[in-house]
């Protein structure tokens, strides 16, 4: 075979139909045939005629190529700060060192930690209640007048005097006059609903003997027996009323209420018949009712102090003296907000630093619990262990580890902690 047959022998078959391709090694050089092995026949390396031709082979770009390369260094990172335990501790409960210090750090406090919360309260007299003539409600006080003889009537008659609105009516004062007669408050929680004479015995006996002492009037022992001594002291206090004298006390005879009552409002009015809904009265002294919650309840207790923000800014102390039974709001669907609240009753000593304020909204700081004299650290200064509980990153001079805490009061995004190695102005980190 001769150089030119040889050349010719070797094709590139790649492409049918395309002519031999020069060495392109040695310019000007016959092709060569390129078996690598002497006398080996020329490899076709075209594919069958019966497979139809593929899209042409992609080239690996090389920017996939380093993204590939940059996700899995960003796996291993993770992996390393798994292992120091930043995002959770080494899953053994053994502190593990960290590589490097945090991008921040804050020092442990020796506080004291207060858990409190800020509730809208409304300031004012309280819920004003009523109160009704002799016979007018079953569970209202009774309370009457009239000259039948035994010093007091059962309802009926014309009402003759009304206080004002704004009036304090206390012990002993009239709350309103029928047919000229006085009907006086009385203090205590059973209203007068029989006769009491000598020989009476009861609760209502030593209920009107306990006022009777209290207005001064002597000659008596408060018990619950209703004695010659009780019967004199009555109509002492009759004769005071301008009442005739009877010894003897009926139902409707006096008002009785828990203690001194501002006049909300007067509904009846003088000319009329003494019957129905006279007037409705409040507690004397403002005071701050909430609807709280249900799920602040552990916050209130009767005794407990809580700070009243008025609107002007200016604060006042108080004490919660009340807290009802949970009472479910009106249905969302029907306008209410559906939620389970508990009317709570604070009480303000000094009045005066209520201003002038007679109703207003207002703001109620409650305290639940203070600790005084605690180690405490920001809130996010702590880091979930995997093994359970948390840690927070000590930074110290020969590195950053991660410590043990238990945990104690949250507040005020503060939290208290203790354990191993954790004192006051150790520097902690705050992981991003």
């Amino acid at each position: 075979m001769t150089g030119q047959d040889h050349a010719e022998t070797y094709r590139d078959t790649r492409t049918p139909g395309r002519p031999a391709v020069d060495d392109p090694r040695t310019p000007g050089r016959p092709a060569v045939d390129d078996t690598r092995t002497p006398d080996r026949p020329a490899v076709d390396e075209s594919e069958p005629d019966d497979v139809p031709a593929g899209p042409p082979r992609r080239r690996r770009h090389p920017v996939r190529t380093s993204l590939i390369a940059l996700a899995a260094a960003a796996v291993a990172g993770a992996g390393g700060i798994a292992a120091t335990g930043v995002l959770g501790g080494d899953g053994g409960g053994t502190p593990a060192a960290a590589p490097s210090g945090p991008a921040r750090t804050t020092p442990v406090e020796r506080t004291t930690l207060t858990r409190s919360e800020t509730v809208d309260g409304t300031l004012g007299y309280g819920a004003a209640s009523p109160v009704h003539a002799a016979g007018a409600g079953v569970d209202q006080p009774a309370t009457g007048g009239g000259k039948d003889g035994d010093g007091a009537g059962a309802g009926g008659g014309t009402i003759t005097w009304l206080p004002g609105e704004g009036d304090v009516i206390r012990r002993g004062e009239a709350v309103y006059s029928i047919d000229e007669d006085k009907v006086p408050l009385l203090y205590g929680t059973t209203p007068l609903y029989r006769t009491l004479d000598v020989g009476t015995e009861g609760g209502d006996v030593e209920l009107l003997e306990k006022n009777l002492a209290a207005l001064g009037y002597t000659g008596f022992t408060v018990d619950e027996e209703y004695t010659a001594g009780t019967a004199d002291a009555v109509q002492a206090w009759q004769e005071d009323l301008g009442r005739e004298e009877t010894g003897k006390v009926a139902p409707g005879a006096a008002v009785v209420a828990s203690g001194a009552k501002r006049v909300a409002e007067v509904k009846a009015a003088r000319g009329t018949s003494a019957s129905g809904e006279i007037l409705t009265w409040t507690h004397t002294e403002r005071l701050v009712t909430v609807d709280l919650e249900a799920q602040y309840e552990d916050l209130v207790k009767e005794g407990a102090k809580a700070t009243v923000k008025l609107p002007n800014g200016t604060q006042a102390d108080a004490t919660v003296t009340r807290v009802g039974n949970a009472a479910t709001a009106q249905p969302a669907a029907s306008g209410g907000s559906g939620t389970t609240t508990l009317p709570v009753t604070l009480t303000v000593k000094d009045q005066k630093k209520l201003g002038r304020y007679q109703a207003a909204p207002v703001k109620v700081n409650l305290t639940a619990e203070t600790r005084k004299n605690v180690l405490a650290v920001p809130v996010n200064a702590l880091t979930a262990r995997r093994g359970g509980g948390y840690a927070v990153q000590a930074v110290t001079a020969s590195g950053v580890e991660n410590r043990s805490v238990t945990l104690g009061l949250f507040a005020n995004g503060m939290v208290e902690v203790s354990g191993a190695g954790i004192t006051e102005g150790l520097k902690v980190g705050i992981p991003q």
